[in-house]
């Protein structure tokens, strides 16, 4: 393998990647609708495809034999360049020399699209660069796939702040299952440190920890001996809603995390996290479900303030009844709160209100 191949991954990465993917068309294709510009930002991008081993098959009845094989598939960053509609323009990150090199190399072969390349650490990249006052007309989501336990809360909460970028987050549980012991005695300073640069609060000590009552023994020198312990007392599952409700105190909707495992071992965590998006906006652009019977167009999102871009003045909205919908072409100005109880009013179901021609 050449010097820029990047091997990792096998079943699990392909539907993490395929997870990913189908957020962004929908995400590209829902937001490209209002925002003047859609951003993708891939803060551990590595080289931009990765390299699989496929191991060698023996023939059987139905098969013949295949020999080992070495497979070039493509990495988080290729996919976002093969979004449709594209990303205005694309950052990619990362830390090592090889794997920017590649990234460049991989900027070279498109050179009419808007990317940008950064090396370095992405805590340190994300910190000095993400305060721009342009976020009012621009929205992003980035991809957040650490190669441990890299991202700091600080980095998060200054993502958050923008209110303008979606937030893919592959938690690393695993690596918190280690670190965060059964015994907290087992715990030493650097393990602390790093949890709590992670999860942004010391009160973990408290809420993943409790004290447990030694058992006393019949022996008097053994109970002279024992001692008060602390020990975790959250699961995996207990890890898991713990680091989503700290994710809820800095990003308005968390979406349920999707969990991602090798072999039955949970090794991290999808989380969602949008300063804009609400559960039923991602379930809309997640799963779009039309009316029977009739050709459907795309959604026409709405942004904060509550209005539409107006493209489709010509289209008749109506409800999936069929039933008109007043809210036909003149721009909204209210609040999507106030706009989802309307259109129940009318009788349209979905929100926002689905654009459909035909009878």
């Amino acid at each position: 393998m050449g010097e820029a191949d990047h091997e990792f991954g096998g079943q699990h990465t392909d539907i993490k990647l395929a997870i990913v993917e189908r957020y962004l068309k929908r995400y590209s294709a829902a937001l490209h609708t209002w925002c003047d510009a859609v951003w993708y930002i891939d803060a551990f991008a590595g080289t931009g495809k990765r390299t699989v081993r496929v191991e060698a098959r023996k023939g059987d009845l139905f098969e013949n034999p295949a020999p080992e094989r070495i497979e070039q598939r493509r990495g988080s960053a290729q996919i976002a360049i093969d979004i449709d509609p594209p990303f205005d323009r694309l950052v990619f990150m990362d830390a090592k020399k090889r794997h920017f090199e590649a990234l460049c190399h991989l900027k070279d072969e498109y050179p009419d699209r808007n990317i940008t390349v950064l090396r370095g650490d992405a805590n340190s990249l994300i910190q000095q660069e993400i305060q721009w006052d342009g976020w009012r007309k621009t929205r992003a989501v980035m991809f957040l796939d650490p190669y441990g336990m890299e991202v700091e809360w600080k980095t998060l909460q200054m993502i958050a702040a923008t209110r303008a970028i979606d937030v893919w987050y592959l938690f690393p549980l695993a690596g918190l299952y280690r670190q965060a012991a059964r015994s907290f005695a087992k715990i030493d300073t650097t393990k602390e440190a790093s949890i709590t640069r992670m999860l942004g609060t010391e009160s973990w000590k408290d809420e993943l920890y409790s004290t447990i009552s030694p058992q006393h023994s019949d022996d008097l020198l053994g109970m002279l001996d024992d001692e008060e312990e602390r020990q975790r007392n959250a699961d995996v599952c207990g890890l898991e809603q713990y680091v989503r409700k700290r994710l809820k105190t800095i990003f308005p909707e968390v979406l349920e995390p999707y969990r991602h495992k090798v072999k039955q071992t949970a090794i991290s965590i999808a989380f969602c996290g949008s300063p804009t998006t609400s559960p039923r906006q991602f379930t809309s652009i997640m799963r779009r479900r039309w009316p029977k019977g009739r050709k459907a167009v795309q959604n026409e999102p709405l942004d904060r303030s509550g209005r539409n871009d107006g493209r489709r003045s010509r289209e008749v909205r109506r409800s999936s009844e069929g039933r008109r919908c007043p809210l036909r072409a003149r721009r909204v100005v209210r609040p999507p709160e106030w706009l989802e109880r309307h259109c129940r009013a009318a009788g349209c179901r979905g929100y926002p209100v689905r654009v459909a021609t035909g009878p």
